[in-house]
């Protein structure tokens, strides 16, 4: 039982500290639900200062700790009702010069992560028969892209998992969603090493106008899960207008 009854179930987000994660933060809070915000910069998630917070310095990676962090809130708030798994990483190369620890950062947070988050929460939501799992993946997720190749191999995983557990768990009435933006205006390509890619996609980044913004993304995510229980929505894929990959 919660030690503090609230109004509306808690939700949980990660890599919140900053772009589509803090975005997701602020629409969620707004919208009355108590928060679990975790992130490695804990310093970004408290500048936050959003009320019925709980603020929780993790890397998704190791999970115990991802674990203990959603237990202490769901004594506090109670059950989690929905999970966003936003945390991850965007290292671009070619996969003959890329270092292979690059590659295996993204695949332990890109996919781990996401499992880690999801093998968590979804137990209790399988036996509550309630509870939404949204992933966020990327068009990188939908075809390749030129210097994206071991991203992509991460976001397909994601992709194809989601739909997987979506399709084991819906007669729990447990959904998952699937959110695939294209070019968001993000602190993402700036885990890049590799300064003539990172400029070339700058370049094309700037052809295409105006990139979407954290917001445009939040709303996305917020229309799936403010939908009845009984609706899921598997698949958003979002792009810039003028996005023409």
């Amino acid at each position: 039982m919660a030690s503090e009854a609230k109004s509306k179930p808690l939700v949980v987000i990660t890599g919140a500290s900053s772009g589509i994660g803090e975005a997701c933060a602020r629409s969620f809070s707004q919208a009355g639900h108590p928060l679990l915000l975790i992130a490695r910069r804990l310093d970004r998630l408290e500048a936050l200062k959003l009320p019925n917070t709980i603020c929780s310095q993790v890397d998704v990676t190791d999970r115990p700790k991802l674990i203990e962090a959603i237990e202490k809130a769901v004594e506090k708030y109670g059950p989690v009702d929905c999970l966003v798994n936003n945390a991850g990483v965007m290292l671009l190369g070619k996969v003959q010069t890329q270092k292979p620890e690059e590659w295996q950062r993204m695949f332990d947070v890109n996919l781990m992560g996401v499992l880690n988050g999801t093998h968590a929460v979804l137990p209790s939501m399988i036996e509550r028969r309630t509870g939404t799992i949204v992933n966020i993946s990327s068009i990188a997720g939908r075809k390749t892209l030129p210097d994206h190749a071991v991203y992509c191999g991460t976001k397909f995983a994601v992709h194809a998992f989601t739909e997987q557990i979506r399709e084991e768990v819906a007669q729990y009435d447990v959904r998952l969603v699937n959110i695939a933006p294209g070019v968001v205006e993000t602190e993402l390509l700036s885990h890049s090493t590799d300064k003539k890619i990172v400029d070339d996609y700058k370049v094309w980044k700037a052809n295409m106008g105006q990139p979407m913004e954290s917001e445009d993304i939040s709303r996305c995510i917020m229309f799936a899960y403010e939908q009845p229980q009984r609706v899921c929505i598997r698949e958003i894929l979002v792009c810039p207008t003028r996005q023409d990959k």
